[in-house]
């Protein structure tokens, strides 16, 4: 479903302030997996979700979409196959309109605008089924304000909203990190139920090592612009945080000093 190939990035290149964020990457993932993604800071983590987005264009390699070359694309011709959720639970959302509003304008994305009633009696119905599935009380509350809600529950429907048209990608971007932990938790509880009901494509960036351990059925951890660990299937399931630096001291030759990463 997604293919990234030889993927290179280099900010301020030919200054004192040059960084290559993403080295000779590559990156295959099928159909249906969820694909967890860890490293510390400056790994490349971002460059990457950003680079698929069409966010910041790469200087060399070619990205593909369920079999479709979007390497040239610019971010808003992508965003028909893609579904994101970003950290800020500001962001993703209209703060000034409604629940229901915002909801519509997710299901409305990439048709042809009409001049008619916004909201139909049968979709209200349908967003008041689909938001009893996060079990947050939304479902009552389809008038109100998102820039009333707290942030797990923007950031609950914003993943509602960016997975209501099925993309074939579903991008999401540390998309708890902001939110503290028991709310983290309600929030990627209700990740997984949507990715496993939907089957869904999943690349999810995480800072926390237990939580890309105990979501999804593919690990991936970045060091320097490439990927130097990528674990699957049983190995993962049976996998603990004390295992996974042990193999990244091993393959990296170095310790993972990031503190929020390894305390959650």
């Amino acid at each position: 479903m997604l293919e990234l190939k030889n993927l290179y990035k280099t900010f301020n290149p030919g200054t004192i302030n040059e960084k290559t964020a993403l080295n000779g990457l590559s990156l295959n993932i099928k159909d249906g997996e969820f694909v967890t993604v860890i490293g510390g800071n400056g790994a490349g983590k971002s460059t990457m979700l950003n680079a698929v987005a069409g966010t910041w264009m790469v200087d060399e390699g070619q990205i593909l979409i369920d079999g479709i070359d979007v390497t040239k694309l610019p971010e808003h011709k992508r965003a028909i196959y893609l579904g994101r959720v970003f950290q800020d639970p500001m962001t993703g959302t209209a703060a000034t309109m409604g629940i229901e509003e915002n909801l519509a304008l997710a299901k409305r994305r990439g048709k042809t605008r009409l001049l008619k009633p916004g909201i139909t009696a049968a979709e209200r119905e349908e967003y008041r089924e689909l938001l009893k599935i996060l079990g947050l009380g939304l479902e009552d509350r389809l008038t109100s304000k998102v820039g009333l809600l707290s942030g797990g529950q923007r950031q609950a429907l914003t993943l509602l909203m960016a997975t209501l048209k099925k993309p074939k990608l579903l991008l999401l971007d540390e998309h708890t990190a902001a939110l503290d932990p028991k709310t983290a938790a309600k929030v990627l509880e209700i990740t997984d139920m949507i990715v496993n009901r939907d089957h869904l494509t999943t690349l999810m960036i995480t800072h926390n090592m237990k939580d890309a351990i105990l979501h999804g059925n593919r690990l991936i951890m970045m060091m320097d612009g490439r990927i130097i660990l990528d674990i699957e299937g049983e190995e993962k399931k049976k996998l603990t945080v004390r295992d996974l630096l042990d193999q990244f001291e091993r393959v990296s030759g170095e310790q993972f000093t990031n503190d929020s990463a390894l305390l959650g």
